[in-house]
């Protein structure tokens, strides 16, 4: 039995679009997309069962799909089960809104995702995005997870001194049970990526400030990570981790960068 239960919003004008390519074997499914503004656009591959969608993007240029390097993935653009995402995107300065981007990929299943640009969350527990009024876009997330049972939550957004920069961040859970909190805010350009080839690496990456800081972090090894870097100056600073953990118990990194 396939239960379909959506809400599909779509204001302002017939520049905002809707595309679901595959709805098959999504048993008890609950799907809730929301556009207010003007080009926006959701491009959405489903598949398998009883995934919980809710996205919401209001203001103009944005759009949540697949990457465009990577195409219309034949396994991805979520082709699991019970994984539960909740994407928001906001941009406040009409016309002149750069674009944002949440792509994703997602072939595991029970992973949760909780992220937004142009909002904010008060920590890794809040469920509910608020913006302050003032975000000018040009946001790229693309995230990826192949495993199962991850958890991701964070934002991005700008506007702070009338400046809009744009941030990127790319995060990739190649591996199973990890848990991390990922933000970049305020204005400088942003950059970051987080990747897991081992499982159940937890943490949070922050950079914040005005600083055009850049991070990179790959986690590996026999045993998990708890990693937490946060990068908040006003001038720029750039890390780089490789970490292969061999340590029984697991290993602990904790960098912060004034």
């Amino acid at each position: 039995m396939v239960s379909l239960l959506s809400s599909l919003s779509s204001r302002a004008d017939n520049t905002n679009s809707i595309i679901l390519d595959q709805v098959v074997s999504s048993d008890n499914l609950s799907l809730s997309i929301e556009q207010i503004g003007y080009n926006n656009k959701v491009n959405l591959k489903l598949a398998h069962n009883n995934n919980a969608i809710l996205f919401k993007q209001s203001g103009n240029n944005n759009e949540i799909s697949w990457v465009p390097a990577w195409g219309q993935q034949s396994n991805g653009d979520l082709d699991g089960s019970s994984n539960n995402l909740h994407f928001e995107q906001s941009c406040t300065k009409g016309s002149s809104c750069a674009k944002s981007d949440i792509n994703m990929h997602i072939f595991g299943s029970s992973n949760s995702v909780r992220w937004g640009q142009g909002t904010t969350l008060s920590g890794s527990s809040d469920t509910t995005f608020t913006s302050d009024g003032d975000e000018g876009g040009g946001h790229t997330l693309n995230l990826d997870i192949h495993g199962s049972n991850n958890a991701l939550s964070g934002y991005q957004r700008n506007g702070n001194n009338n400046q809009y920069s744009a941030h990127t961040a790319t995060v990739y859970f190649y591996s199973s049970n990890n848990s991390f909190y990922v933000v970049q805010e305020t204005d400088g350009t942003k950059t970051a990526s987080l990747k897991s080839y081992n499982d159940g690496n937890t943490g949070s990456l922050t950079q914040s400030g005005s600083g055009a800081h850049n991070a990179a972090v790959v986690l590996n090894g026999a045993y998990p990570t708890t990693f937490n870097l946060n990068q908040q100056s006003n001038s720029a600073q750039s890390y780089s981790l490789t970490q292969n953990c061999q340590t029984s118990g697991g290993c602990s990194v904790s960098v912060t960068q004034n």
